[in-house]
């Protein structure tokens, strides 16, 4: 099968191009700097800019003809103001041009969580670009996850910040809110098996790995991966501008996708319909070996001084859910 990958350098797509060659697909790669990517044999690499729709029709063909199906992985909530019009205008972009190339499919990676109006700000955009991409001649494949674990991940690597550097921590009561983390090697084989599964045309699946936790389980286990105990104090109220302060002061993490991560806490993010596991069978990757296949690849890499991939929260070339 032909297929194209945008978000190819970023935490999802740098792990999807692998497996998609593995399982003997033809890959198309689109990136922004094509100079700065190194991908692995056998790839096709297109530059272009998915706010910049001219750029687009190289990489919907391969030797001529065009893809079989096309991976949507970009979003650009870390990029500051304005990024819901980024990310509406490069789905646009992107449909547009999957439609006049005659793509077959488009598969898209969103975020988890119950269709309500006090969706986070950020969710609703991801829904917003959903909604965008299933205006297209192509069947649409949404596939939608909660935290994704792994070294790379923005959500995940705020996790561990907390979680290695606080013995104690007074958090707000959305530390409560359920959540069902996946390991970045599960959603990958669900991304690789929808594309080979024809019954996943047009429809939209959750994903989740098998455990479901608390936000404060997910931060004790983390922790506890470490070697260390975590002891949480519980405060009534602590509004999404203290909260979203309160992770820039102990992590890494920029001002934006601070707010966004906060905002996106409240919303419980549970798996309601599984029949994507009927479909796609996969074994599960429990979370505790998630977070030390995470923690050990986030090691390595420091020791070697590379980035593990990037980020999930990626900018609109798709360079991070």
């Amino acid at each position: 099968m032909r297929v194209l990958v945008t978000g190819a350098t970023g935490f999802v797509g740098s792990r999807l191009i692998p497996a998609l060659l593995d399982r003997g697909h033809d890959v198309v790669a689109l990136v922004r700097d094509a100079d700065g990517y190194a991908p692995p044999a056998g790839v096709r690499v297109v530059e272009g800019d998915l706010l910049d729709p001219d750029t687009l029709p190289p990489a919907f063909e391969i030797g001529g003809d065009p893809v079989d199906a096309a991976y949507y992985l970009v979003h650009s909530m870390d990029g500051g103001p304005g990024y819901e019009e980024r990310d509406r205008n490069c789905a646009r972009n992107f449909v547009e041009a999957a439609s006049a190339a005659g793509v077959d499919r488009i598969v898209y990676l969103g975020g988890l969580g119950e269709d309500r109006e006090d969706l986070s700000e950020h969710l609703r955009s991801r829904r917003e670009v959903e909604r965008i991409l299933g205006t297209g001649d192509p069947a649409l494949t949404t596939l939608r996850a909660a935290i994704i674990v792994g070294a790379g991940s923005a959500s995940f690597e705020v996790i561990y910040g907390l979680a290695s550097r606080l013995p104690v921590m007074t958090t707000p009561k959305w530390v409560d809110t359920l959540c069902q983390p996946i390991a970045i090697d599960d959603v990958v084989g669900y991304l690789v098996g929808v594309v080979e599964a024809p019954a996943t045309a047009g429809d939209t699946f959750e994903i989740g790995g098998p455990n479901v936790l608390t936000y404060a389980e997910i931060l004790r286990r983390t922790r506890r991966q470490l070697g260390h105990r975590l002891r949480i104090i519980r405060v009534p109220v602590l509004s999404p501008e203290l909260s979203a302060k309160w992770l820039r002061l102990v992590t890494d993490v920029n001002p934006y996708l601070a707010r966004s991560l906060v905002e996106g806490l409240r919303n419980t993010v549970i798996v309601e319909d599984d029949r994507i596991r009927d479909l796609i069978p996969i074994d599960q990757t429990p979370f505790e070996v998630a977070v030390a296949r995470a923690i050990d690849e986030m090691s390595r890499s420091e020791g070697s001084g590379s980035d593990a991939g990037g980020s999930e929260a990626i900018r609109s070339e798709g360079s991070r859910s």
